[in-house]
């Protein structure tokens, strides 16, 4: 009689080597959640800024400091791998780019070029 297979006791999940397709896909979900969860922050900066000059004023001010300043890093990178995440997938849909050669090449792609477009708008800041 057979054992029944047992599940592992310990899973290190920094050990587990994931393509890269795997990590683009986890990356696509955590940065829609990431811009649906900060979507109510985004509106009340919105209204807050249309109410005035004063609320202008305050929406700058509260934009200016550092926590709000990183968390929109975050929320650029977000939006940028959303995305092209998106419209990967959007291609794969209608089978352009399904071999597993051109499928791991797009990945790489769009993982890339959504740090690129953040380094640029971040460079342009700067400037």
């Amino acid at each position: 009689m057979a054992r029944p297979h047992s599940p592992p006791r310990y899973l290190d999940l920094l050990r587990i080597k994931m393509p890269v397709g795997a990590v683009l896909s986890i990356a696509h979900r955590i940065s829609g959640v990431l811009l649906f969860l900060t979507l109510p922050l985004m509106v009340y900066l919105l209204g807050l800024s249309l109410q005035g000059p004063a609320g202008y004023a305050r929406s700058l001010d509260w934009l200016g400091s550092l926590p709000v300043q990183l968390l929109s890093i975050l929320l650029a990178w977000s939006l940028f791998h959303h995305l092209l995440a998106g419209i990967r997938h959007l291609l794969l849909d209608i089978h352009v780019g399904i071999e597993k050669p051109q499928a791991r090449r797009s990945a790489w792609l769009v993982n890339l070029a959504a740090l690129a477009l953040l380094a640029w708008v971040l460079l342009g800041r700067l400037t």
